[in-house]
């Protein structure tokens, strides 16, 4: 899951219009270039642009606390040296729930290295919220925002505007960033208010099931409790029943349940 994280983030940094790095980095990048290092145990970095001026930035992006860390950078500083004859500004974009405690430097005899790391959860949100690019909106999901509730919903009203097949991968994107803010159930819960995304999440062959899964919860965990206040504890019965039924059946059972005089006809 970690990779698709980084996949996640690199793909939306990558094709952003920029506003994302420069609000994490206050650098501009003209140009990304990519590279394969040689000699390196993790021959290809994440991201490596070159900015208006000609120096170079590399970003890595984590989600996990990494104790190599230092040394990756490290390999990653030299190895770019190689190719470019030029030091690169590098810095760690940490996205991971977990207190951000990884070390930045390695020292030795007559040695010493260092680079930055940035927690994206000291970023303020709102100027990736006000972008005119939906990637930076969907970046703002791991930044600090004042109002999640808010500001997911700011986010999924641009995603709306999208046409179809780009709607689809930001809905997939933020579903996926949303994670690592357990935000998930937010985010569903802010497509249910909207009619057209959820109709197209629904009919999504890889998010469809996981948000059909939730809807069905959401409809169970309601039901049951309408249920044992009108009739008392749930059989066993019942509970094998209410089990196999679609999102659309539980909400028509929630419907007919005061009308019903009993368990057994409310669900024969």
């Amino acid at each position: 899951m970690a990779q698709t994280y980084d996949v996640t983030l690199k793909t939306l940094l990558r094709n952003t219009a920029g506003r994302a790095v420069y609000t994490a980095t206050g650098l501009s990048i003209e140009t990304w270039l990519d590279i394969e290092l040689p000699k390196v145990a993790n021959p290809r970095l994440d991201l490596l642009g070159e900015t208006h001026d000609g120096s170079l930035l590399h970003l890595e992006l984590q989600t996990s606390n990494d104790a190599e860390m230092p040394r990756r950078m490290a390999e990653y500083a030299l190895a770019i040296f190689r190719i470019y004859r030029t030091f690169a500004r590098q810095i760690v974009l940490y996205a991971g729930e977990p207190d951000l405690r990884m070390e930045t430097s390695l020292e030795g005899p007559r040695f010493n290295y260092s680079f930055e790391v940035i927690d994206l959860r000291d970023l303020d949100g709102e100027a990736l919220l006000a972008s005119d690019h939906v990637g930076d909106n969907v970046l703002a999901i791991v930044t600090r925002l004042r109002d999640q509730r808010s500001a997911i919903d700011q986010i999924l009203r641009k995603i709306a505007t999208l046409d179809e097949t780009k709607r689809e991968q930001a809905i997939e994107q933020l579903s996926i960033l949303a994670g690592l803010r357990k935000l998930d159930k937010a985010v569903q819960e802010g497509i249910q208010r909207m009619d057209d995304l959820r109709e197209l999440i629904l009919n999504n062959a890889v998010l469809g099931p996981g948000y059909k899964r939730g809807l069905a919860e959401g409809e169970l965990t309601v039901l049951r409790r309408l249920l044992e206040k009108r009739f008392g504890a749930i059989p066993q019965w019942a509970e094998e029943r209410l089990n196999r039924q679609t999102p659309e059946d539980l909400e028509a059972l929630t419907l007919r349940i005061l009308d019903a005089a009993s368990l057994e006809q409310l669900l024969q």
